[in-house]
C-alpha cells in the first residue's frame, strides 16, 4: 500500500511539474498532443468552413463557459419598438390581416386576392428590412418579427409572401454585399414592389446538402444587349420549391462558377457564387406552381438552359465571385432568426388564444371541457411553451438589432421553435376535436395545422438541423478553446502555431478541470452556485443555479467528447443532437428567465414561468442522461462521469399537476396573463368572424357560469325538472333566475351552438379544380 501511494504521488509531481512548468509543457505534452490533435481533425470542405466562419458568437458562448455571466444576459436593454413601428402595426398590418381569408385564399382562390397584393406592394410590406434612404421601411429586427407574427396568426399566405423578401433573399443579398450601382437601382424598386424577388438555392440534387449545387455557370465572352465580346457567365439550372418564384421579376441565383480559359486568373474552379437575373432574361424557364400541403403562397421551380448574363449581374460583381456560399451563410443567420420563429409563435399565440377560449365555451357532461384534466395537460403544454417561444423570438430579435449575425442561435430557434409550434397546434386540434378536423370558412385552426410541416422542412431541414448544425457549428465556434487550438493546428508556421496551441491548451485542461470540480459540487447543491444575478426575483434564483450547473456539466461533456471522439463526433449525429438539445435548453431557459425580467417580474406570469423552466431543465437532464447512456466509453469511465454530473442521481422533475392546472387556468380566462402570452396576434372585430364569435361566446360563458350552476343546484334539489329544453322557462317562472338572466342563457346557447358547428358542403361537393385562380403576375 505505501508502494502504491508513492508511485501515485510521484505521477502526480510528473503531471503538475510538465503541466506547471512552460518549457515541459510546450516541449513533451503540446508537441505531443497537438501531433496526435492534427490526425484527429476531421477533414472540412470549403463550404464548411466557410459556414463555420459564418455570423457572430452571442449568449451562446457564455453557455459554453461553465460559469455564464448573468448579470450580462440581463444587462442587454429590452427589444423594443419605435412609435413609427407601432404605428405600422397598428395601421397597415391591421388593414392587410382584416383583407384576409385564409379558405377564401387558399380553397377559392389558390392565391392572395389582387387587391391584397397591390396593397402589400404600395404599403411597402416587401421592405422592411430595406433602410429608408432607398425607399424602404427600415424597420428593426423586431418589428420585422412582429408583423410576420402578426400576419401569420391570421393567414399563412401571406406572411410567407411577406418574410420571404425580407429574409434570404435579393434585398439582404445587396445590402451587406451588393455594389453601390446594384443597390441604387435594385433596392428602391424591391421598396416600392415593382419587382418581386425570389432566390433560387435548392434543387433537385442538393437539398439539405445545399454545398453540393450542381448549377453551373461557366465564364466566357458573348453578345448582351447587342454589345459583342462581353465579359459574362454562359448558366445552366434547375432549382425547385423556389418561394414567389412563379411571380418573381427579380431572380436570385447560387451556382458553380468555373473559369476554363483563365479570364479572371489562374483559378479554374472559382466556386459557389451568386447573381441577381430578371426572370425575363432569355432562356430562363419558369416552371408550373408547387402545391405544398394546401398552402398556396406562389412556390414553384424554375430552370435556365444556356442562359448569358454579365458579369455585373453578379451580386458584389466580379470582385464577390467565388463567395457565394459565405454570402449566403451570413444571410441565413440572420433572416433564420427572424422569420420562421416569427410565424411558429404567431401560430403558437393563436392556438392559445382560442384553445384556451374553446376549453372554456365547449361543454360535455354539464362542465367545460377546458376543466377537465386531460384537457388542462394539453392546455398547459400550449401556454408554457407559448410563453417560452416568445420570449426565445423577442431575445433573438433583439441580439439581430444589436449588430449580431447568430448562425448557432439561428439554428436553435429555427428548430425549437417550429418543433414546439407543431406540439402546440397538435395539442390545439386535440382540445378542438371535430371543430378542428373539418374544413370550412369557420375553421381557424386547419390550414396551420397542414401546413406546420412546411416550416420543419425549409431553411435547414429540421433533422439536419438538430443533428449537425447546432452543436456542429457550436463545439467550433462557440466554444472558448477548439477554434483557437484548431486554427493553431492549421498554421503553416509551425514554431507560431506550437506555441498559440499550447497557450490553448494550458487554459483549456484549467477548464475542463474547473468544469469537471463545478459540475460535480453543484451536483450536490445548486445553492453553492454563486453567480446569480445580483438583482434577481427570489422565485428565479434556483433557476439560475441550475442552468450554472448545467453549463458547467455541457462543457465538460463537450470536452470529453471531443477528447474521445475527434473528427468522427459529427458523424455521430445522435449524441451531436443531444449536446445541442442541452445547449438549446439553456439558451430557451436564459431568454425565458430575461422575459420575466424585461416585463417587470409580473407576479400573475409566475406559473407560466414555473413550468416553461421546469419542463426545459427536465428535457435539459434527461438529453444528458441519455448522452451518458450511448456514449462509447467503458463502464468506469462511463460510471465517472455519471457521478460527476449526477451524484446525488436526477433531481430536476417535470411540471406538477397542480402546477399544469394553475396554468391551464390562465387561458382559460380573460385577463392580463392571457393577454401578454398572446398579444401580437391578429383578433378580427367583424361580428361574424369566428375567432370573433368565439370570444364573444367565451364572455358570454364566464358571465353565464354562476346562473348555470344555480340552475344545476335546483336540478339536484328536485326544484327544476332536469328537461333541458324547459329549464329555462321553469326556473324564470319560479324566480330561480331573472328575466335578464334568461336571456343571458339563451344567448349562450345560441353562441355556443354557432361557436361548436362546423362547415357542411352539398352533396355533389368536389375539391377545388387543378387550375389555379388569377395569380399576381
Amino acid at each position: 500500500m505505501f508502494e502504491f501511494l508513492l508511485v501515485l504521488l510521484a505521477l502526480l509531481v510528473i503531471v503538475t511539474a510538465l503541466f506547471a512548468v512552460p518549457f515541459l509543457r510546450l516541449n513533451i505534452v503540446s508537441n505531443l498532443v497537438l501531433k496526435i490533435f492534427r490526425r484527429l481533425l476531421p477533414q472540412i470542405s470549403q463550404t464548411e468552413q466557410e459556414a463555420l466562419d459564418a455570423g457572430s458568437v452571442w449568449w451562446e458562448g457564455a453557455l459554453f463557459s461553465g460559469k455564464p455571466d448573468w448579470d450580462q444576459l440581463l444587462a442587454y436593454p429590452k427589444p423594443t419598438l419605435t412609435s413609427e413601428e407601432q404605428a405600422f402595426l397598428d395601421g397597415p398590418v391591421e388593414q392587410l390581416c382584416a383583407m384576409l381569408d385564409e379558405w377564401h385564399i387558399t380553397h377559392e382562390r389558390h392565391d392572395l386576392p389582387p387587391h391584397v397584393w397591390q396593397f402589400i406592394r404600395e404599403n411597402r410590406f416587401f421592405s422592411l428590412i430595406i433602410p429608408k434612404e432607398y425607399g424602404g421601411l427600415g424597420f428593426s429586427a423586431l418589428a420585422h418579427s412582429e408583423v410576420v407574427m402578426k400576419i401569420g396568426s391570421r393567414s399563412n399566405t401571406a406572411a410567407v409572401t411577406v418574410m420571404v423578401p425580407n429574409s434570404l433573399g435579393p434585398a439582404e443579398l445587396l445590402l451587406q454585399y451588393g455594389t453601390e450601382e446594384q443597390k441604387n437601382y435594385y433596392l428602391p424598386r424591391l421598396a416600392n414592389g415593382t419587382e418581386i424577388p425570389c432566390f433560387a438555392l435548392t434543387g433537385p440534387d442538393a437539398g439539405s446538402d445545399a454545398g453540393s449545387i450542381p448549377d453551373t455557370g461557366i465564364v466566357c465572352r458573348g453578345v448582351f444587349d447587342g454589345h459583342p465580346d462581353v465579359l459574362g457567365i454562359r448558366l445552366n439550372w434547375e432549382k425547385r420549391y423556389i418561394t414567389l418564384g412563379p411571380v418573381a421579376t427579380l431572380l436570385g441565383l447560387a451556382f458553380r462558377l468555373y473559369d476554363p480559359d483563365g479570364l479572371l486568373g489562374s483559378e479554374k474552379e472559382i466556386g459557389i457564387t451568386l447573381a441577381l437575373i430578371p426572370t425575363n432574361t432569355h432562356g430562363i424557364q419558369i416552371g408550373r406552381r408547387h402545391y405544398p400541403l394546401n398552402g398556396v403562397f406562389q412556390n414553384g421551380p424554375n430552370s435556365g438552359k444556356d442562359v448569358f448574363i454579365p458579369m455585373d449581374w453578379v451580386i458584389g460583381g466580379q470582385d464577390k465571385v467565388g463567395q457565394g456560399w459565405r454570402m449566403l451563410m451570413n444571410s441565413l443567420s440572420v433572416g433564420r432568426s427572424i422569420s420562421l420563429p416569427a410565424t411558429s409563435v404567431g401560430a403558437a399565440k393563436l392556438s392559445a388564444w382560442s384553445s384556451g377560449a374553446y376549453g372554456r365555451v365547449r361543454v360535455q357532461f354539464k362542465s367545460p371541457v377546458g376543466y377537465f384534466e386531460g384537457v388542462e395537460e394539453a392546455l398547459a403544454r400550449i401556454a408554457g411553451n407559448t410563453y417560452m417561444m416568445d420570449a426565445a423570438r423577442v431575445m433573438t430579435a433583439g441580439a439581430v438589432d444589436l449588430g449580431e449575425q447568430p448562425s448557432v442561435i439561428s439554428a436553435i430557434v429555427k428548430y425549437h421553435l417550429t418543433e414546439r409550434s407543431r406540439q402546440i397546434i397538435n395539442d390545439a386540434m386535440d382540445i378542438h376535436g371535430g371543430k378542428g378536423i373539418c374544413l370550412g370558412p369557420s375553421n381557424y385552426l386547419a390550414r396551420t395545422y397542414q401546413q406546420t410541416p412546411v416550416g420543419i422542412t425549409v431553411e435547414g431541414a429540421n433533422i439536419l438541423t438538430r443533428n449537425m448544425i447546432i452543436f456542429g457549428q457550436g463545439a467550433i465556434r462557440a466554444h472558448p478553446f477548439t477554434l483557437r487550438e484548431i486554427n493553431a493546428a492549421w498554421d503553416r508556421n509551425q514554431e507560431r502555431g506550437l506555441q498559440a496551441f499550447d497557450e490553448a491548451l494550458a487554459a483549456h485542461s484549467k477548464f475542463t478541470l474547473g468544469n469537471a470540480l463545478g459540475s460535480l459540487i453543484y451536483g450536490f447543491s445548486s445553492r453553492l452556485v454563486r453567480n446569480v444575478p445580483q438583482n434577481a426575483a427570489s422565485e428565479t434564483i434556483h433557476y439560475y443555479q441550475q442552468l450554472t450547473r448545467f453549463s458547467a456539466s455541457f462543457a465538460l461533456l463537450t470536452d470529453v467528447a471531443m477528447l474521445k471522439l475527434g473528427g468522427s463526433l459529427k458523424r455521430r449525429e445522435r449524441l451531436s443532437a443531444r449536446l445541442g438539445d442541452i445547449l438549446s435548453m439553456m439558451y430557451l431557459c436564459s431568454a425565458t428567465l430575461k422575459r420575466f425580467e424585461d416585463d417587470g417580474r409580473p407576479a400573475a406570469d409566475l406559473p407560466l414561468l414555473h413550468w416553461s423552466m421546469q419542463d426545459a431543465l427536465y428535457r435539459t437532464q434527461q438529453a444528458l442522461h441519455e448522452f451518458l447512456l450511448n456514449f462509447p466509453v467503458n463502464r468506469m469511465m462511463r460510471g465517472l462521469l455519471r457521478c460527476i454530473i449526477f451524484p446525488l442521481g436526477m433531481r430536476c422533475l417535470p411540471p406538477a399537476d397542480s402546477l399544469s392546472h394553475e396554468v391551464a387556468r390562465l387561458i382559460l380566462t380573460p385577463g392580463e396573463v392571457r393577454d401578454r402570452l398572446t398579444a401580437g396576434i391578429y383578433l378580427p372585430k367583424e361580428e361574424n368572424d369566428p375567432l370573433a364569435l368565439l370570444e364573444k361566446a367565451l364572455s358570454c360563458a364566464i358571465a353565464c357560469e354562476p346562473v348555470e350552476a344555480r340552475l344545476r343546484q335546483a336540478v339536484r334539489d328536485k326544484t327544476l325538472s332536469s328537461h333541458e329544453n324547459g329549464l329555462i322557462s321553469q326556473a324564470l317562472a319560479l324566480g330561480i333566475i331573472t328575466s335578464r338572466e334568461a336571456e343571458l342563457l339563451e344567448q349562450m346557447k345560441t353562441l355556443r351552438r354557432r361557436v361548436i358547428m362546423v362547415d357542411d358542403f352539398s352533396p355533389d361537393f368536389r375539391q377545388a379544380s387543378s387550375q389555379y385562380g388569377e395569380t399576381a403576375a
